[in-house]
């Protein structure tokens, strides 16, 4: 297999896995931070566990090489993870994850502001469909509740943006270490925001099987599969989870999104597949 070939394999497959997160949320009906407290401390225990399989000096110079940007990497992938379930526990997956899905603009933005990196035109011309989605989706003022989870999905589009970026600029980074990492940063943050760790056994199981199975091993398949293939075919990917998301929950749960959302969502994902199409068919021309 071709690493490219391998690449679309790792990343399809973590991104399909990562669109089941939003159900395994709604099957619960518990705080965001109570979630997010027991959600960080199954990621550790699993990405600990796959730690004991390498050796013992392979992890210290993982930590070793950028032991600073590791840990705001952990940090910010934890905020942005507290952010996201509170967005799916106040406004419809379909929301969160549309908002979700302009996370490459958001990269883009930052990627300049941070290291100069030139906005490609195209770029330019995608932001400006891609805000008049969001200002559509924004506009849906039906309920409070809506415009609450809709910023917070904002807040965590942003924040993990800014993660994506530093992962692109430090490759060599061990994804599993700093899943493990932001595992202990999820749970300690919560913790603080947490009045009762008060919880019941179904509730438990879920979060288990998403913090033990779903969320780092979906992560860790995205970050290695990123090696391989370029940020514009990692985008297209992405657009599965859109998809696939509001689809889970429309399954089990019959949560079907407002008309605002399916026309804002309907300009961000066309707009999402016709620029990364793009920039993919750019790339091919100047190999």
């Amino acid at each position: 297999m071709s690493n490219n070939a391998k690449g679309l394999a790792l990343t399809s497959l973590g991104v399909l896995i990562m669109s089941l997160e939003s159900l395994f949320i709604k099957f619960t009906s518990i705080s965001s931070f109570l979630f997010s407290f027991y959600m960080g401390i199954f990621m550790f225990i699993s990405m600990a566990s796959t730690l004991l399989f390498k050796e013992k000096n392979f992890v210290k110079n993982a930590i070793k090489s950028s032991y600073v940007v590791l840990i705001v990497c952990a940090i910010l992938m934890a905020v942005s993870n507290i952010l996201f379930i509170s967005a799916v526990k106040t406004t419809t997956v379909a929301n969160v994850v549309i908002i979700f899905s302009t996370a490459a603009l958001f990269s883009a933005l930052f990627a300049y502001l941070f290291y100069k990196e030139k906005i490609t035109k195209n770029i330019i011309i995608a932001s400006f469909f891609m805000f008049v989605g969001l200002y559509i989706i924004f506009n849906d003022q039906l309920d409070i509740g809506s415009s609450e989870g809709n910023i917070y999905a904002l807040l965590c589009t942003a924040l993990f943006s800014i993660f994506f970026v530093l992962l692109s600029r430090y490759k060599e980074m061990d994804r599993v270490v700093l899943t493990a990492l932001s595992g202990v940063a999820l749970s300690v943050i919560a913790f603080f925001f947490c009045d009762d760790l008060a919880i019941d056994f179904k509730t438990l199981l879920i979060i288990m099987a998403m913090g033990l199975i779903i969320s780092p091993f979906s992560r860790v398949l995205i970050g290695n599969g990123a090696i391989y293939i370029s940020a514009s075919e990692v985008s297209l990917l992405m657009i599965i989870e859109t998809i696939m998301a509001p689809i889970w929950v429309w399954l089990f749960l019959n949560e079907i999104p407002s008309s605002y959302t399916f026309i804002g969502g309907s300009i961000i994902i066309l707009t999402l597949i016709v620029n990364s199409l793009y920039t993919l068919k750019k790339d091919i021309s100047y190999k």
